[in-house]
This record gives C-alpha cells, sequence and structure tokens, in this order.
C-alpha cells in the first residue's frame, strides 16, 4: 500500500451471476482492508459491513495507524455502503481520502446508473467518483458456466500449467470459440504471499499462459486481452490456506 493511500476498503462481491445462470455457489466473503484512524473507527466500519452483507461474509483485514482524513470522512465512508452494493459482482469499492472507485459487473445499465447515482448524492463535491461498473453481457455466462467454480493451477510461484489446469482450459477453449465475434480479457490474481510487485508480475505472466494456451486450442489472439492484478482484489482471507488457494485464480470476462 502506497504511504499516500488513507484507506482501501475492498469488497470482493458475490461471485456467482445468478441473473446469468452463473453455477450456484457460496455467496462470497467480503474483505475489507487499509488503513483506519482508531479502534472506534474500524469497529463502526466493521459493524455497517456486517449489518449490510451478514457477520459472517466480512473478512476483517484492516489496520490501525496514523493517518489524515477529510472532514466528516467516516461518515462519508458508512453511507457509501448500502444494500444497492449487493447487484454488484465481482466487485471492489476503494475509497482513497476523497477519491472513491467503483469496479464490477451489474446487470443492466439502470443497475449502474442507480448505484453511480446513490453514491453522487451521498458525498460533497470535494470528492471524485470513478464509476467502473460494466453491464454483464449474455455470454458471460457461458465462461462462468464452464469455468464453475474451478481454479485454474500453476506450478507453485510459475507461470507454468499443471496438467489439471490444462484440462479446464481446453474446455475452456470450447467455451471461447462459441462467443464467435466476442473479444474476452484473462485476469491473473495471486495470494499476498511475497512482494506485491512480484505478485502483479507473476499474475500477468500467468495470464498470458493462459492466453497463449488457448490460442493453441484455435482461439484468436486479437480476442484475448490480459491483465494481472496481483493480489489486489481477494476473495477470500489471505490468513487462511484455504482462502490463498482460491486467491490465486485466473477469471475471465467478456469485454465487448
Amino acid at each position: 500500500m502506497k504511504a499516500i493511500v488513507l484507506c482501501t476498503c475492498l469488497l470482493a462481491a458475490t461471485v456467482a451471476v445468478a441473473h446469468a445462470q452463473a453455477p450456484a455457489v457460496p455467496e462470497a466473503p467480503i474483505v475489507v482492508s487499509g488503513t483506519l484512524a482508531d479502534e472506534a473507527s474500524k469497529a463502526a466500519l466493521l459493524a455497517r459491513l456486517r449489518e449490510v452483507y451478514g457477520a459472517n461474509r466480512v473478512v476483517d483485514q484492516l489496520a490501525v495507524g496514523t493517518v489524515a482524513v477529510p472532514a466528516n470522512w467516516n461518515a462519508y465512508l458508512h453511507k457509501l455502503i448500502t444494500p444497492n452494493l449487493k447487484m454488484v459482482t465481482r466487485g471492489q469499492l476503494k475509497v482513497d481520502g476523497n477519491v472513491v472507485s467503483l469496479r464490477g459487473d451489474v446487470a443492466d445499465d439502470a443497475q449502474r446508473q442507480q448505484i453511480a447515482n446513490d453514491i453522487a448524492t451521498t458525498l460533497n463535491p470535494t470528492y471524485t467518483v470513478n464509476n467502473g461498473l460494466r453491464v454483464v453481457v449474455a455470454e458471460q455466462a457461458v465462461l462462468d458456466t464452464a469455468l464453475g467454480n474451478r481454479i485454474i493451477e500453476f506450478e507453485s510461484g510459475k507461470a507454468a500449467l499443471t496438467e489439471s489446469g490444462k484440462a479446464i482450459l481446453d474446455q475452456m477453449s470450447v467455451a471461447l470459440l462459441k462467443l464467435k465475434n466476442k473479444k474476452v480479457e484473462v485476469i491473473g490474481h495471486t495470494d499476498n504471499a511475497g512482494s506485491r510487485a512480484g505478485n502483479l508480475s507473476l499474475s500477468q505472466a500467468r495470464a498470458d499462459a493462459v492466453k497463449n494456451y488457448v490460442a493453441g486450442r484455435g482461439v484468436a489472439l486479437d480476442a484475448i486481452a490480459v491483465s494481472g492484478e496481483g493480489p489486489d482484489r481477494p476473495v477470500a482471507d489471505n490468513r487462511t490456506a484455504e482462502g490463498r488457494a482460491r486467491n490465486r485464480r485466473i477469471e475471465f470476462k467478456v469485454i465487448q
């Protein structure tokens, strides 16, 4: 985390896209991380998250330290966490001082606009809002169904696919070929073990490896974009072996 970051509030929303007929999965945890000024602020934020999402889903990775925040910052932060955020899947809400960034998938443009309007009316004019919400396209269900709840595995610390990882990608290649003229982004993610820079590089290399593998199965190279998010978007608790395994993943998103 950069020194200038005052608080990073990461909300990993439900990975299942019910309206797109994705495979049924347990509700994903809400991972909240970053730095707050005191224990009272931390307790209040966790209470708000548990009220909206349920106590069992919230994973606390918050720290307490010396930070400077805008006036009434805690109150604005709490107002941002509304039940409407549960409409966002694969989501991330980041609050860095007076800059608010929201990303993730929603069912339609009406939801996208509703959430954006809620945020705009909650904050005062000193805040900047970056709305990165995207409307899920119908073809996303094809990829979600093909991947299911499975993790594409690599050799430890490397970008070399395991045999089980290749087997899953053989099936994903068939799904990708069904999308015809759609473009797909392959996104690599890691756990938080090791340096952030190293994990960003590894996640990018793994996304590249997936692209090259599916290209060898007939998927057009120019139909695949790649990116590496490193440890920045966890979907589970990095303090457990199971959580770290879930965070080491490849994500497929239809982008056009």
